[in-house]
């Protein structure tokens, strides 16, 4: 029994983090793990600017609440449950997720927890575990799946590599060049293809 383990944003939402930065102006708040490997620095170099620029935490959620998801996303993921169970590895946080969980059918979502002040600023974040996504699988895998996933940016590497197998899914140039082990697909219909595909 093979199970799906998919990222969020990149390939079935588009980055949270870029809306973000366009809705309030902040060109700097559109670096996301597409760009940066490092995702502590990241995080901490993102809530700084929000504290500095008066963001909230409700401020994002209005944003992120007019999102929807990726052309044909939808109708991806019905048809890949259609075959088997499927989970979304995230790291984002379920305070920025569960509104668009709603759009794309309300599927299985591990990812991590935001603290926040009593001003309703974002004071930091909870890692469900470091390395959760590579964690994940492996757990799955104990469990006896084989398991399938499909990534876009640099944190999702451990996840594909662990995998039975991975597939990149519209990477930039950077990392596809950099990890070429990878099969590439830049629509849906390829990408489930790849990830239906039998083993030999």
């Amino acid at each position: 029994m093979h199970i799906c383990c998919l990222d969020l944003e990149g390939v079935l939402l588009p980055e949270i983090w870029i809306q973000v930065a366009d809705r309030f102006k902040k060109r700097e708040l559109r670096l996301t793990t597409r760009d940066v490997p490092d995702y502590d620095k990241l995080m901490k170099y993102r809530l700084g600017i929000l504290r500095k620029e008066g963001i909230r935490l409700k401020d994002i959620q209005r944003v992120i609440r007019k999102m929807e998801p990726l052309p044909g996303a939808r109708r991806f993921l019905d048809q890949l449950r259609s075959q088997g169970p499927v989970v979304i590895l995230s790291d984002t946080f379920y305070e920025f997720a569960l509104p668009a969980m709603r759009k794309l059918g309300d599927p299985a979502l591990f990812c991590n927890w935001l603290q926040v002040d009593k001003a309703g600023f974002i004071a930091g974040y909870t890692l469900r575990q470091k390395d959760g996504k590579r964690k994940a699988v492996l757990g799955l895998k104990k469990l006896g799946f084989e398991v399938r996933s499909a990534g876009d940016s640099y944190n999702d590497l451990t996840m594909l590599k662990t995998a039975n197998r991975g597939v990149l899914f519209s990477p930039p140039d950077s990392i596809r060049k950099s990890h070429p082990e990878f099969p590439v697909a830049r629509d849906y219909r390829r990408l489930f293809q790849l990830l239906q595909a039998k083993n030999g």
